[in-house]
């Protein structure tokens, strides 16, 4: 049995950065909203743009066009609110996009052999090959400090 037919049907949102198209699961993701006012503070976290106020909450702006597509994207139309695993949860994360998200049902193909960590798997749409993200891998978080048999603490860092 092949990748594909042990998946099954899902349903995928599909985001546009500048020319190429991703997609997340579905069930990753919040909301889309759109383009708002992004308050800037001194860090040193890649990728981190700042972060936007969004229904009383702070929701950090995580920027990786430049990761998936090799230039920062200068302009942005909405924010897809994705959720993010981190060690104490899941936490909302904002992601700019160029263009119109798009709900897709289909099948996807497991990623395997060589690839990059944030790929978790491939899509067939309309012709188009499109790369699923795994966001845990895409969006920066706090580095787990190993314990003496290897295992990561799970603990929540806040700044």
């Amino acid at each position: 049995m092949n990748a594909t037919l042990e998946t099954g049907a899902q349903s995928f949102v599909l985001l546009r950065l500048g020319d190429r198209q991703f997609a997340l699961p579905a069930e990753r993701i919040a909301e889309l909203v759109p383009a708002s006012r992004v308050f800037h503070f001194p860090h040193h976290t890649p990728q981190l743009e700042g972060v936007i106020l969004r229904r009383g909450r702070i929701v950090p702006v995580c920027d990786v066009s430049e990761t998936l597509t090799g230039r920062r994207m200068s302009s942005r139309r909405l924010y897809l609110l994705a959720l993010r695993h981190y060690a104490a949860g899941l936490e909302t994360v904002a992601i700019p996009v160029t263009g119109e998200c798009e709900l897709i049902t289909t099948e996807m193909t497991a990623a395997e052999g060589e690839h990059p960590p944030h790929v978790q798997g491939w899509l067939s749409n309309a012709g188009n090959v499109i790369e699923v993200l795994q966001l845990d891998h895409l969006i920066p978080g706090p580095e787990l400090p190993a314990t003496a048999d290897g295992a990561a603490l799970a603990r929540e860092v806040r700044p």
